[in-house]
């Protein structure tokens, strides 16, 4: 922190608490709170109860868990190789013609997700692509928002790339597929992690494209979320949203501990 007296310091800290804690922390120890309540007496949720928790783990809630987890792991994979793709092939191009791609690979995050689900339904409801009512049409919505994120994180970490090192292996008569798998994607390795857990994050959150497109029998629980809150189901709604927190943060701590064993490689 670059504050150099403690009471500097402590009025950093103060400033910190007075914004994180009303903006991101108390919404969300509000909705942990709901999950484990039956009624609303005043301010607070009240009746304590585990009984969401045991229908949120179970049936149809553990189906769209399992939907999310996979769709999210999917898309993620998938735009995680898309955007390190692409990234590797535009450090190639000229500074003009790399700005070009990089504003197309983030065209879908300039737009609201809502329309990125209407172009996907638009473009994959007739052959010789048809895909509408399928899973897939879901995974290639969520590969498409999140594949910027990968692309960006990627395009950053090349940037900052010291070349010498696969300027050293060239010259030892490294071949240039040799350099990249043994060489530059190592060494990038910490950055693919972070990107990996930015895109499964993102997905396992992304409602509005996916309430356009998901089939019947491909569930994701973020849907089911906003359906049971729709219906009225505040407190059925807030455990399952609680049940997707804590499984996202469990994903994203397993990435961080690999990536912290990337990084001293």
């Amino acid at each position: 922190m670059l504050v150099h007296t403690a009471r500097g310091r402590w009025a950093a800290w103060a400033l910190f608490a007075g914004l994180f804690l009303p903006l991101f922390a108390l919404p969300l120890l509000v909705v942990v709170a709901a999950s484990f309540a039956t009624n609303w007496s005043g301010a607070l949720p009240s009746g304590p109860t585990t009984a969401h928790y045991a229908s949120a783990v179970r049936g149809e809630s553990l189906q769209a868990l399992t939907t999310s987890l996979v769709t999210a792991a999917t898309a993620g994979v998938l735009a995680l190789i898309l955007g390190t793709w692409a990234a590797l092939a535009s450090a190639r191009l000229t500074p003009r013609v790399r700005r070009v791609v990089d504003a197309l690979f983030m065209l879908p995050v300039a737009v609201p997700s809502v329309v990125v689900g209407l172009a996907v339904l638009v473009a994959f409801s007739r052959p010789p692509l048809f895909l509408n009512g399928t899973p897939w049409i879901v995974l290639v919505a969520h590969t498409v928002l999140v594949t910027a994120f990968a692309h960006q994180s990627v395009s950053a970490a090349l940037t900052r790339l010291d070349p010498a090192y696969e300027e050293a292996a060239a010259s030892l008569g490294a071949s240039p597929a040799h350099v990249l798998w043994r060489v530059r994607l190592p060494l990038l390795l910490p950055s693919l992690n972070a990107a990996a857990g930015l895109c499964f994050a993102l997905s396992m959150g992304e409602l509005s494209a996916t309430m356009m497109l998901y089939p019947p029998d491909w569930l994701p629980l973020p849907v089911l979320v906003f359906t049971a809150t729709d219906r009225g189901s505040l407190f059925t709604g807030s455990a399952l949203a609680v049940v997707l927190m804590a499984a996202t943060l469990l994903v994203l701590a397993a990435l961080t501990r690999l990536r912290t064993r990337a990084t001293y490689r």
